[in-house]
């Protein structure tokens, strides 16, 4: 890890509208990230951890406060910035697989290089090796439309990964799954990380967030606690922090 935290956030406010109709969807929220590190953002609706996820992954913008990435105020960062860190540093899962349904894997997974300067042996070949680390390559002239939920995923995943991200942001990500599938992603996910990569989970199942190594729990828009996952929270599946 770098003495220099990867994120770090301070006094993060997001309100949406004005006056009486305002709503307050995070409250002077401040932590932050190192490299490295597998944080699971928690909270019940409403809580506003993925108002969080989505200011932090540049689609969104505070109404105050300070974002740092790796060093740099983000604050006054213009649109064709946030998108070139979008687009080279940051991998995106989300619920909704936000695949093209009659696509190919291999065509999903090909999405993010179409527009990038890189030869077209290179692209086919980035490609190839995600979706054989996704477990995909029995699928990779199927269409998304014919692939089971877990499938879907893990295409999302490769999709994400294509790019070689150093960052990945996943919200609720096993939200659509059974839980063998579930498992199964979240287990991709952890050793991702176990490879270096920074993880920011969003999830409201604590079995999902076990797999973390710290916990972020918001309510109203305020972090509520911020600790360490412990092996016997692991174990148990009982929330306890060291």
């Amino acid at each position: 890890m770098t003495s220099t935290p990867l994120l770090a956030i301070k006094n993060l406010s997001r309100t949406y509208g004005e006056g009486d109709s305002a709503t307050h969807a995070l409250r002077g929220v401040s932590f932050t990230v190192n490299e490295g590190e597998f944080v699971a953002i928690m909270g019940p609706s409403g809580s506003g951890k993925s108002t969080l996820l989505h200011l932090l992954s540049f689609l969104d913008r505070a109404s105050a406060g300070t974002y740092h990435y790796k060093g740099q105020e983000t604050t006054d960062f213009d649109d064709d910035q946030l998108a070139d860190i979008r687009k080279n540093e940051l991998g995106f899962v989300f619920q909704q697989f936000n695949l093209l349904p009659l696509a190919s894997v291999f065509e999903n997974v090909m999405l993010p290089l179409t527009y990038t300067h890189r030869k077209a042996a290179e692209r086919r070949q980035l490609v190839t090796n995600v979706i054989g680390r996704a477990g995909l390559e029995p699928r990779t002239n199927h269409s998304a439309n014919k692939l089971s939920g877990g499938e879907k995923q893990r295409v999302a995943f490769a999709r994400a990964l294509v790019m070689e991200p150093s960052l990945i942001l996943a919200d609720e990500p096993t939200g659509n799954l059974d839980s063998v599938s579930g498992a199964q992603i979240m287990a991709f996910l952890q050793q991702l990380n176990d490879e270096g990569r920074t993880v920011l989970l969003v999830t409201h199942e604590t079995e999902t967030a076990q797999h973390a190594k710290r916990m972020i729990k918001m309510r109203d828009g305020a972090i509520e606690s911020d600790a360490p996952i412990t092996n016997q929270y692991r174990a148990s599946g009982t929330l306890l922090h060291k």
